[in-house]
């Protein structure tokens, strides 16, 4: 899902921020998604890669365990990036790299490196990256929450430096679409006088 790339796009543009996206080359396979990547990386966007099939490589309750052989997760992470080189990103453009599910253990983030690749994650406490979650779910977060908690985190601890994940696509279940508050969070961290980079 994608639904809101577009006025995502529509937003940094106005207030003339360069964001950062992390694709999974199962995502740039999908013919109604070029045209929008394209469009991303023209308008000079960061654009990076989250996994080729977006399989969990270690498990939630272990994370030391690895879910993959090395050569499979290593195979995974090259798929991505032979799916980014049709749009001519290159892994020398685009060395971070965001594992999928945003969960990894000491053995993906070395293999990773072996590519010439860093592996990072949002900053934890931001509360954001919630916004994948549905009503059904018991840790469903409304966006009026998770914006609650963005700035709550901001008072107590800053965000200088942090990296603010919010999904341009969520489930249809989800009608509370986080990214439709952008330019609301964008404006209100502009007010407290922090300025926006990409990667």
């Amino acid at each position: 899902m994608f639904e809101g790339g577009a006025k995502v796009l529509k937003v940094l543009k106005k207030n003339r921020i360069k964001g950062s996206f992390f694709f999974t080359g199962n995502f740039l396979r999908m013919m109604q998604h070029r045209k929008i990547t394209g469009k991303i990386i023209k308008e000079g966007h960061y654009v990076g890669a989250h996994s080729d099939r977006h399989v969990l490589y270690a498990p939630w309750d272990n994370r030391d365990k690895s879910l993959l052989s090395p050569d499979s997760l290593i195979n995974d992470v090259k798929e991505n990036y032979r799916e980014l080189e049709k749009f001519g990103v290159y892994p020398k453009d685009a060395k971070w790299f965001i594992p999928p599910y945003e969960w990894y253990n000491k053995e993906s983030v070395e293999l990773v490196s072996r590519l010439g690749l860093v592996t990072f994650n949002y900053t934890p406490g931001t509360a954001t990256p919630a916004d994948y979650t549905t009503p059904d779910m018991r840790n469903y977060k409304s966006s009026q929450q998770l914006m609650d908690a963005l700035f709550g985190f901001e008072q107590k601890k800053g965000l200088g430096g942090a990296f603010i994940l919010i999904h341009p696509g969520t489930e249809n279940s989800r009608t509370d679409k986080l990214y439709n508050n952008l330019d609301v969070i964008i404006g209100r961290l502009k007010e407290l006088g922090y300025e926006f980079d990409r990667l």
